[in-house]
Formats: structure tokens, C-alpha cells, sequence
């Protein structure tokens, strides 16, 4: 998947992934996590997810990586906030307060460009990347982050036949086994949402479900 793809589809407006809402696992198990207000959280393939202010709300410095200027854009106005916009390398970094978020390609980020971070938030990263991508996406996070990684990820699972994505289904077994070369995995929750989700009952699903794990000890 080519990143062409997302940007025709911030382009057309084809964004039914964009929550409008802050994620409800996210307020629900966040705190859980103990992780220091003075740590900076990534957010990868951020698009305009509100769930970033909520993390700068609580505290914490955030930096989120985008690939379509439209969606790092619309963040920005939709929130009414004006930016200090710089050309950063390969990116261009729009910087506000302890929020920073960085226009480019995700696989095109190196720790000059984000600092040492070791606290992760990832609702729509890997759920976006097929299969084949997915492996190489953990790789690339391994290099970014510091040693010990600590953070929240969220997934779907369902049958990949009767849908192709994305988002795309990962399992808990998938879950599992890409993240242990970058930190410990627990299971949070794993929920029937097939019934809150009226355009995935449209495509044929037959059961949805959504993951959360706590990423690290």
C-alpha cells in the first residue's frame, strides 16, 4: 500500500477511520499505564485524531507523525490552532505548545527527527498496513523508540476474507508476535463492536472485534 493511497483518500474525504470522539479506551486505560507526564507520547499516522489533545490535555508532550497534509491541516483549523510551521528535513513540522506534529512519511522518520521517545499510542497505524507492511512497520518503531517502550495500542480482528481494508484485521496471535522484539504485550479488553459499526455490517461482516493491549511492563 503505497502512500498515494491515504492521500487520495484524505483527497476525497474518505475518512469513516477519523473518530470524532476521544477513544473510550484510550480515557479508560491510559491512566492505567503510570506513564510520567514528562514523557513524550508518539502517535503514529496520527491523521487529525483528537485523541492527541486529550494526551496534551493530560500532560504530556506529543508528537504525531502524518503523511497527508490535508488531514495535518485540517487538525490544526478544526481545533482553531495556529502552528509554528518550519521545513524539517523530509517533513514539515507544525509545532504548538508541547504538541508537535510532523507531515511526511512515517517509514522516512529517524530519532533526529522525533528525540528520544519511548511512549507510544496506536489506534489507526497498524490496523492501516497490510500484512505484508506490518512487520516492517514494528522494525522501523523499534529503531525510533528508546529502550524500554510503554504505551497502548488498539486492533481489530475479524475474518479478512469477508473484508480486504483497511483497516485491516490483526488477531491476537499477530499482535503478539510482532511486538516481541519491541516490548512486552498484555490484553486489556477484546470487545463485540460489530453492532456500533452499521458500514462494517454493510460490507458483509459477520463479527468485529476490538483489541486493546497495554504495550510494555
Amino acid at each position: 500500500m503505497d502512500p498515494d493511497f491515504w492521500q487520495e483518500r484524505w483527497q476525497a474525504n474518505q475518512i469513516g477511520f477519523h473518530q470524532n470522539e476521544i477513544n473510550p479506551y484510550l480515557a479508560r486505560y491510559w491512566p492505567q499505564l503510570e506513564i510520567e507526564r514528562s514523557q513524550r507520547v508518539f502517535v503514529p499516522m496520527c491523521g487529525k485524531s483528537l485523541d492527541m489533545l486529550w494526551l496534551l490535555q493530560q500532560g504530556y508532550p506529543v508528537t504525531g507523525v502524518e503523511i497527508s497534509r490535508v488531514a495535518v491541516e485540517a487538525f490544526f483549523i478544526e481545533n482553531d490552532i495556529m502552528p509554528a510551521i518550519s521545513r524539517a528535513g523530509a517533513f514539515i513540522r507544525c509545532v504548538f505548545e508541547n504538541l508537535e506534529v510532523l507531515c511526511g512519511d512515517f517509514f522516512a522518520l529517524t530519532k533526529a527527527d522525533i528525540g528520544e521517545i519511548s511512549s507510544i499510542y496506536d489506534r489507526a497505524a497498524l490496523i492501516a498496513l497490510p500484512a505484508d507492511m506490518r512487520r516492517d512497520y514494528i522494525t522501523h518503531l523499534t529503531r525510533l523508540l528508546a529502550g524500554t517502550t510503554r504505551g497502548l495500542l488498539i486492533t481489530l480482528d475479524y475474518n479478512q476474507e469477508e473484508m480486504s481494508g483497511p483497516p485491516f484485521s490483526v488477531p491476537d496471535g499477530e499482535v503478539r508476535q510482532l511486538f516481541e522484539r519491541l516490548c512486552p504485550v498484555q490484553q486489556l479488553c477484546s470487545t463485540d463492536v460489530l453492532e456500533e459499526h452499521e458500514r462494517f455490517r454493510e460490507t458483509g461482516l459477520t463479527r468485529l472485534t476490538e483489541q486493546a493491549y497495554r504495550l510494555g511492563g
